[in-house]
């Protein structure tokens, strides 16, 4: 690194850990291909089952060939009378942009998935807690670890981030099960019980909805770099590596914050973007083709974004902390120790 790009990462570590960060994950593209191998084997069964379900109401009705060209709301309110498990999922919100909004809908408002989404979901989640170890470990490493690096790596890590994730959602189930509820429920329903200005209730709901955004936000920045500190300083002790990590926030919050709004500046892009050009219903044909392939490439895109959220976390701490060329050696050696933070200034 030259001189003046020194300078001008000391002057803008979270921009230079973010460009760090995208480097990091476009010279790694096989990773890419195969997170995104796993996010569409995981949609598919569900994905076919639905598949199912809906050839079979149709059948060889007069409403196939009607629902084949466009959007028939009378037959869709048919089947979503009768529907049940994983066809009530079959809503009007899975089309275009509508799922989007649906997500964060059900984020905000603490709304729970059916039972067979819900398992992908965990299935999903419990797949990605296997390969996060090896995924840390090559951005963090900055060179092609191989298969069996990557894999040695992860089933490392795995049974350590396991206890992490059981804590996690420790804090999560105390976050939508106990804090949501007596925000919403109490808090919001107090304050505008007797109010007679709709635009006044609705902006007691929205700084609700900021408080408890922040809460997620900071358990989620506190539970990455816990990963991240684990996967660089090989630590065991996952309560040490979340202590750790929150030492790490505390003494470098202008850093992290800038990172974080970075990051979730280009997801808001990315939203945009997609708002504009998601596709609606269409029909069959190259229409319903151009519709698959257009959602394929906004999931690719929303990958690239996590994987770069994870990639410039990792860049800012080892930036942060003088841990570059340090990745989970197994005898710490000063200044790449756990220790080098404790005399080590605190950074706004």
């Amino acid at each position: 690194m030259t001189a003046p790009a020194a300078e001008s990462g000391r002057r803008r570590p979270s921009a230079s850990a973010l460009r760090d960060g995208i480097r990091r994950v476009l010279s790694a593209p096989v990773l890419l291909v195969c997170v995104w191998i796993l996010t569409f084997a995981t949609a598919l069964p569900l994905a076919l089952t639905l598949r199912g379900m809906l050839q079979h109401h149709l059948d060889a009705s007069l409403a196939a060939s009607a629902a084949a060209e466009a959007v028939n709301y009378d037959w869709w309110q048919e089947f979503e009378a009768q529907a049940a498990g994983l066809g009530t999922s079959f809503t009007p919100s899975v089309i275009g942009f509508a799922a989007v909004l649906d997500n964060i809908s059900s984020i905000a408002d603490a709304r729970g998935k059916i039972a067979p989404v819900a398992s992908a979901v965990g299935a999903y989640l419990l797949l990605w807690t296997f390969l996060m170890g090896g995924i840390i470990d090559r951005y963090a490493r900055q060179r092609p670890t191989r298969a069996h690096g990557f894999f040695a790596a992860a089933g490392v890590f795995f049974v350590r981030f396991v206890r992490l994730a059981i804590a996690a959602a420790i804090v999560y189930w105390v976050l939508f099960g106990m804090v949501h509820p007596w925000l919403f429920d109490t808090v919001v329903e107090r304050a505008t019980r007797d109010l007679d200005v709709e635009r006044t209730a609705f902006f007691f709901r929205l700084a609700a909805y900021a408080v408890f955004g922040a809460l997620v936000v900071v358990t989620n920045v506190l539970f990455d770099y816990a990963k991240i500190r684990a996967v660089v300083e090989d630590r065991r002790s996952m309560l040490g590596a979340l202590a750790a990590s929150m030492r790490f926030v505390l003494r470098n919050p202008g850093r992290v914050v800038g990172l974080y709004a970075l990051n979730t500046l280009g997801f808001l892009v990315l939203l945009a973007l997609w708002a504009l050009v998601a596709p609606g219903a269409g029909g069959a044909g190259p229409s319903m083709w151009i519709g698959f392939l257009a959602a394929q490439v906004y999931v690719a895109a929303r990958l690239i974004l996590k994987l770069t959220f994870l990639a410039s976390q990792t860049a800012l701490f080892q930036q942060s902390l003088a841990h570059a060329g340090y990745t989970a050696a197994p005898e710490p050696v000063w200044p790449e120790s756990p220790g080098a933070e404790l005399i080590h200034p605190p950074r706004g």
